[in-house]
């Protein structure tokens, strides 16, 4: 039946306490009986424990004493119940104590009864002594009090050892006992066992007849060994439910991230008639959250209020939490109508607000003001308030506040709580500061995989992928199981840079450990190719996925489109349309993409009518400025600033860019002024405005302008940002800047970037001087132009590589006209294939041929 053979707790328990082993007088004096004041005070003490008025009738049990009158154990076991129902554990203790004056012999109920009161105020030690001196007097009510109080205090090894005892002792478990005993295998160690003693459950008869046991088979199971089919079967067969299984059952579905099924329960429950408490409610509002259910989460708030519940601080919290997660907008609105409506706020409100506003980045500056709030109130935050306040000051780029809050923390002794130093390591990262970052993680004392997977994703966010892989060896080497996250963030790691060895290095590695069938990684593997240069792999990849979801999609659209594989993209838009897959808003900026690579101009506006007519969803900024793109590039410039001027909401900077490059690309000197202008009021402190309208300005000759241009940056101390171009050989990326002579190889590069030029001139190419914005003589300026980065790279990777290996270079900036034309010419005189990703797109030129068919 149950394995005789664990192990006996251990023999540590203190001595019994003195009070326990008075000489005692067996019955109380005769004249105690006779006494007319007894019944009356006795009479009294129990309406004042039976109302919970614990210190009245320790009071009146104290007056009975001083009268002496000895009162008898019936009524001393009434005040220890009273303490342990109304959890005003001193008051019992202090029972125990004026027990232990009196002349009594405690029998085994009022043992029992200081069993669980020791036990629920946690101090299992006490229990244990008194239970061990019981002797005889344990009966199967002390055992079962006993086994509950070593699994209330998350004892479970003691809990099911005393189990077995009390079977060796010869007392037959009742359902209490059973229902103690299971909890105790509520978890993967021990849930075989808890499997054993199921079936002595379904013997005696308990199963089908005790709510308690059922209650502790659905948590065995649901959390034991996440078994919800046989949660959800021992559910069905309990006859006599109330609405405590149900809210179990609800709790553990949502916990667990079944959450539709706790949905679907909880309809279920109201149709049987079962009335939901404040913990249903809070689980199912939690689960909306998770969902993104919004208007579901509305119809239950409605019946929280119904209930009764508004107001209770676990309810409200959950709600502000629900709002704040499934608001669309970001918008806090209704988070903070919720919270202002709960009378007593706690640290879990606070917290609920706090993160709320944090996780949208849209309040940022609101959380900390908040945390002001909750500090004045004297509230003491915890370790999950203070991981909020740190992603609010990542979000405002914010690490100097981030740092005075952090103060806080280690005044509180939370420093080396784990949640928190990720959390800073995290916002440290995000903010740049790599350095601090690293410190963050190295003085953090226990680092779980989170930790390592923190500052990996830090570092290739910070382009540092080096540094990500050295985390990645260290994780090795420590024995933690690479969870997905990881994975994903090297990947990114690796395609920031284009460092697709190190990235096919990943993905054996991500084979071998068996996430090859991972979703979310195989997406990331289709971004880290495409983003590599190589869309035979990303769609080999894509080619092999069981199940593609809307990311799947998405992911080989904006890789098609990148590479100007335009009308492949759209047919594959078709294809996810045909599935049924509704696309959302970072889908239609691929798609729109892809025809403004391409200039779809017919294409392109089909497709950004249906945003919102087929799927209701209202174009974004992006979306727009993808229109102004596709029509600035086939020359409609007028058109586009119609556009802008029809936008619903006012331009950024990102859409007048647009437009001014286009201006730039047709010579259109007073449009590409007025947008230079507004990218300057918008951003005053980017030179990128500056720079675009200096670049008009040279492209036409206007040096008087474009040295005034120069002038105003210098006095605003605005950089242009430095060109650079690298590439990968043999798992080692090669950085080169215009002009650079620093590479140990420069002599033989510059060599052979001299005969390559002469090469490409004889089968036709022209050097583009105007691609050239500096005002010099025609010989300087072709000079300069053999010294751009992306030629220098290329001329590295042919001399490193031999045929038919692709050459992939990755430049910072656009490609200018000449190392475009160039890069064609170079293709044809070595019958290698070049691939060229700059910040817009991807350029293959092969056999003297680009990819983009010069649209671009």
């Amino acid at each position: 039946m149950i394995n005789l053979s664990l192990p006996s707790p251990a023999n540590l328990l203190p001595p019994p306490p003195k009070t326990l082993n008075p000489s005692r007088q067996k019955t109380p004096p005769t004249q105690t009986l006779k006494n007319p004041n007894f019944e009356h005070l006795k009479t009294r003490l129990i309406h004042q424990a039976s109302v919970g008025h614990l210190r009245q009738a320790i009071s009146t049990l104290d007056l009975m004493t001083q009268q002496g009158l000895t009162p008898d154990l019936f009524t001393y076991s009434l005040l220890l119940k009273s303490s342990i129902r109304t959890r005003q554990f001193h008051l019992g203790k202090l029972v125990h104590a004026r027990l232990s004056e009196s002349q009594l012999e405690p029998d085994s109920v009022s043992l029992n009864s200081l069993i669980s009161l020791y036990s629920k105020n946690n101090d299992w030690v006490t229990a244990n002594t008194i239970f061990e001196n019981m002797g005889e007097r344990r009966d199967v009510v002390s055992w079962s009090a006993m086994i509950s109080c070593f699994s209330h205090n998350d004892m479970e090894s003691k809990a099911i050892s005393t189990f077995v005892k009390m079977l060796e002792f010869g007392e037959y478990p009742n359902q209490f006992g059973f229902a103690a005993v299971i909890r105790a295998c509520s978890n993967a160690e021990n849930a075989w066992i808890g499997d054993v003693i199921f079936g002595s459950v379904i013997k005696t008869g308990y199963f089908e007849s005790d709510v308690c046991i059922g209650c502790a088979l659905i948590e065995m199971f649901a959390k034991g060994s996440g078994d919800f089919d046989s949660a959800k079967k021992v559910f069905d067969r309990m006859p006599d439910k109330n609405s405590v299984p149900w809210t179990l059952m609800i709790t553990r579905y949502s916990q667990m991230g079944n959450r539709k099924e706790a949905v679907e329960l909880f309809i279920n429950m109201v149709e049987s008639g079962y009335m939901p408490d404040k913990f249903t409610f809070t689980s199912l509002v939690s689960a909306c959250a998770e969902l993104g259910q919004l208007s579901f989460g509305q119809q239950l708030h409605a019946q929280v209020v119904k209930y009764g519940l508004a107001f209770d601080v676990c309810v409200g919290s959950s709600l502000v939490d629900m709002y704040a997660k499934c608001a669309e907008d970001g918008s806090m609105v209704n988070s903070r109508k919720v919270f202002d409506l709960i009378p007593d706020h706690n640290v879990i409100s606070w917290t609920s607000i706090i993160t709320g506003c944090g996780q949208s980045g849209k309040h940022s500056k609101e959380a900390i003001e908040l945390y002001c709030r909750m500090i004045e109130d004297q509230v003491l935050p915890n370790h999950f308030t203070f991981s909020s306040l740190f992603k609010a000051c990542s979000n405002l780029s914010d690490p100097d506040t981030g740092e005075q809050i952090y103060a806080h923390v280690v005044k509180m002794g939370l420093a080396a709580v784990n949640c928190v130093g990720n959390a800073l390591i995290s916002m440290y990262a995000r903010s740049g500061r790599m350095e601090d970052a690293r410190k963050a993680f190295d003085i953090l004392f226990e680092k779980n995989l989170v930790s390592y997977s923190t500052i990996v994703d830090g570092c290739t966010k910070n382009i540092d992928s080096n540094e990500a892989f050295g985390v990645f060896h260290q994780i090795e080497d420590t024995g933690f199981v690479l969870d997905s996250f990881t994975f994903a963030s090297l990947l990114s790691g690796a395609a920031s840079i284009g460092a697709v060895a190190k990235g096919e290095q990943i993905h054996a590695r991500l084979l071998k450990a068996g996430f090859e069938s991972n979703q979310h990684i195989a997406n990331t593997l289709v971004s880290m190719y495409s983003r590599c240069g190589n869309m035979e792999a990303a769609l080999r990849v894509y080619s092999k996925m069981e199940r593609l979801n809307l990311v799947s999609w998405t992911s080989i659209i904006t890789g098609l489109a990148k590479h100007g594989f335009a009308t492949r993209a759209l047919e594959m838009f078709q294809e996810m349309l045909n599935a049924d897959i509704k696309p959302n808003e970072v889908t239609y900026i691929a798609v729109l993409s892809a025809c403004s690579y391409v200039g779809m101009i017919d294409e392109g506006w089909k497709h950004f009518n249906s945003m919102y007519k087929e799927y209701g969803i209202s174009p974004r900024m992006e979306h727009y400025a993808c229109m102004v793109d596709l029509l600035g590039r086939s020359g409609f410039l007028e058109e586009a600033m119609q556009l802008i001027n029809s936008m619903p909401f006012e331009a950024d900077a990102l859409v007048w860019r647009t437009l001014l490059g286009a201006c730039r690309v047709h010579g259109n000197i007073a449009l590409g002024k007025q947008a230079a202008e507004m990218v300057i009021e918008k951003e005053p402190n980017d030179s990128a405005g500056y720079i675009l309208l200096s670049n008009l300005y040279a492209s036409v000759g206007q040096w008087n302008e474009v040295a005034e241009i120069r002038k105003t940056m210098k006095k605003k101390n605005l950089g242009k940002e430095v060109g650079s171009s690298w590439i990968e050989i043999e798992n080692t990326v090669h950085k080169f800047h215009v002009g650079d002579t620093s590479h140990p190889q420069a002599e033989e590069i510059y060599k052979e970037l001299d005969q390559l030029v002469t090469e490409i001139k004889e089968v036709g190419y022209v050097p583009d001087t105007s691609s050239v914005l500096q005002d010099v003589e025609d010989e300087q300026k072709e000079e300069f132009l053999l010294q751009h980065s992306e030629k220098i790279a290329v001329t590295f990777g042919l001399i490193n590589t031999s045929k038919p290996k692709r050459i992939t270079v990755f430049k910072n900036l656009r490609v200018c006209g000449d190392c475009h034309n160039a890069m064609k010419y170079i293709s044809m005189v070595k019958e290698r294939e070049i691939v060229l990703r700059d910040s817009n797109r991807f350029h293959h030129f092969k056999n003297g041929i680009c990819s983009c068919n010069d649209y671009w």
